[in-house]
C-alpha cells in the first residue's frame, strides 16, 4: 500500500479560507482558529470584535505587564472599554440591515474569546458585569425589575459583581452557605438585615451594588439582594499576595447589619436552585476565557519561537518545539469545538448542568496543559513577562479553579451519567 507525503504551505491556515463577508481582509484568528469556527460569525461582527481587538493591541497590552507586576488595574482602560459598545452594540442590535449570525450568543464567546486572548483579568473584569451581574438580573429579577436595571446593566450606569463565594464555602456553597439575611416589617415594605462575608469578589471595590446570596433565617432558603456597596455595616478589603489575576482587584467583602429593603431583592431568587441556574450559564463564559487564554498563550509563544535562534536556526525550526506547537493547536481546537457547540446548546434553550460542567472542566483541563507547553518552548524568558507567557501561565490557575473547580464539575458530570450523587452530604 503506497503512502503520500502532504507538505503544508507556508504559514498556519495559508491559502485555506478566502475572507468571508463583505469589508473582511483577514481572519481574526488565522493563527488559533485552526477549524475556522470564525465562520460562525458574520461580517459585522467580526468587525465589532476588530475594534476590540485594535483598543486591545493598541491601548491594553503596552499596560499589562506593568500593571500585572504592580498587582493593579489599569483603570485608565475601565471607561474607553465601556465605551465600545461591546456588550450589546448598537451597529448590530440598532442598525437597519445589521447582520447577526443565526446562533445566537457566539459573538459573545468570541468577545470573552478575544479579551481572555489579551489578559484573563480584564475578561474577567468585563465578564463580571457583562457575564454574572447580568446573568444574575436576567435570571432572577421580575420584569418589571430588569425593564428598571437592565439597561443600566448593559451601558455600565449600574455596576455591579457577584458575591456567592464566602470565605469558609467555595466548592460546598450550595449546602454551606452562611451568609444570613433576617426580614423586619415596617409600613415602608420591610427590609432585610444581612450579616455575613464573602471572598474573593472581583471588581467589588468599583462597582456600584453586590449581588449579595444569603440564606432567609425564616425558611432556609437562599434568596439575592442589590447591596448598595456605600451601605452603612458594608466593609471591603483587598485581597493582597495574589500570584494569578494580579490585575483583577478581589475583594473580602464582609456585612454587618446590612440593610437592603425588600424592593432591592431579586424576587425570582428563591432557592439554591435558582442559583444554579445562574452558575448553569455562567459556566460557559468561563469556558470561553480558558479557550481564549490558550489562543494569546500559544500566540505569544509562536512568535517567539519563530525569532528565537539557538544552534544558528530559529528554535520554531526544532521537532520538539514543532511537537509541542501541535498539541497546542489541537488544544484550541478541541476547546473551541466545545464552547461552540455548548453556545449552540444554549441559543436553542438547552441549558443543562452536566453540559456547562463539561465545557469548563475540558476547556480548563487543556488550557493548563497549553499555558504551560507555552512556558516550556519559551525557556527561560517564559518565566519573565516580556513575552506575555508568564501572565498566561500564571493566571490559568485561577481560571482552573473559579467557576467551579475541576473535581466539582467532574462529579457534575459523573451524576449525570451515572444517575448517582457523588457529593457529599
Amino acid at each position: 500500500m503506497n503512502s503520500t507525503s502532504t507538505t503544508a504551505g507556508p504559514g498556519l491556515g495559508a491559502a485555506q479560507h478566502a475572507p468571508a463577508g463583505p469589508g473582511a481582509s483577514e481572519r481574526l484568528y488565522e493563527i488559533s482558529d485552526f477549524y475556522d469556527a470564525e465562520a460562525l460569525l458574520t461580517s459585522d461582527e467580526r468587525q465589532v470584535l476588530a475594534r476590540l481587538r485594535n483598543f486591545l493591541d493598541e491601548q491594553a497590552k503596552p499596560l499589562l505587564a506593568e500593571y500585572w507586576e504592580r498587582g493593579e488595574f489599569p483603570e485608565q482602560l475601565a471607561q474607553p472599554l465601556i465605551d465600545l459598545d461591546i456588550m450589546e452594540p448598537a451597529d448590530l442590535t440598532g442598525a437597519e440591515g445589521a447582520e447577526r449570525t443565526p446562533v445566537r450568543g457566539m459573538y459573545h464567546g468570541f468577545r470573552v474569546f478575544e479579551l481572555a486572548r489579551t489578559d484573563a483579568s480584564l475578561a474577567t473584569w468585563y465578564t463580571a458585569q457583562a457575564g454574572l451581574f447580568r446573568t444574575a438580573i436576567r435570571v432572577g429579577a421580575t420584569e418589571a425589575q430588569q425593564r428598571e436595571w437592565m439597561p443600566k446593566v448593559i451601558d455600565f450606569s449600574l455596576k455591579g459583581v457577584f458575591a456567592l463565594t464566602e470565605p469558609e464555602h467555595g466548592s460546598d456553597i450550595a449546602g454551606g452557605l452562611a451568609t444570613t439575611a433576617r426580614f423586619e416589617a415596617d409600613a415602608d415594605g420591610g427590609s432585610w438585615v444581612i450579616d455575613g462575608a464573602k471572598r474573593w469578589i472581583g471588581g467589588a471595590s468599583t462597582a456600584d451594588v453586590l449581588a449579595v446570596f444569603a440564606r432567609d433565617v425564616a425558611d432556609g432558603q437562599v434568596k439575592a439582594f442589590l447591596v448598595d456597596r456605600t451601605a452603612p455595616g458594608v466593609t471591603l478589603e483587598k485581597i493582597y499576595r495574589k500570584t494569578a489575576l494580579r490585575l483583577m482587584q478581589n475583594a473580602h467583602i464582609t456585612l454587618d447589619g446590612v440593610r437592603v429593603p425588600e424592593s432591592m431583592r431579586l424576587q425570582n431568587v428563591n432557592s439554591f436552585k435558582d442559583v444554579a441556574a445562574m452558575l448553569r450559564a455562567m459556566r460557559s463564559d468561563v469556558a470561553w476565557i480558558a479557550t481564549g487564554m490558550q489562543a494569546g498563550a500559544f500566540e505569544a509563544a509562536l512568535a517567539y519561537v519563530k525569532e528565537r535562534r539557538q544552534f544558528g536556526r530559529p528554535i520554531g525550526s526544532f521537532q520538539l518545539v514543532q511537537e509541542k506547537l501541535a498539541r497546542m493547536a489541537g488544544n484550541i481546537t478541541a476547546s473551541l469545538s466545545l464552547v461552540v457547540r455548548l453556545t449552540e446548546q444554549q441559543a436553542r434553550s438547552i441549558y443543562r448542568d452536566q453540559d456547562s460542567a463539561l465545557a469548563k472542566m475540558q476547556t480548563s483541563l487543556l488550557m493548563r496543559e497549553t499555558v504551560a507547553l507555552a512556558r516550556e518552548v519559551v525557556g527561560g524568558n517564559g518565566i519573565t513577562l516580556d513575552t506575555d507567557v508568564a501572565r498566561f501561565h500564571a493566571d490559568a490557575e485561577a481560571v482552573y479553579s473559579y467557576e467551579g473547580t475541576h473535581e466539582i464539575n467532574a462529579l457534575i458530570i459523573g451524576r449525570a451519567l451515572t444517575g448517582e450523587s457523588a457529593f457529599t452530604r
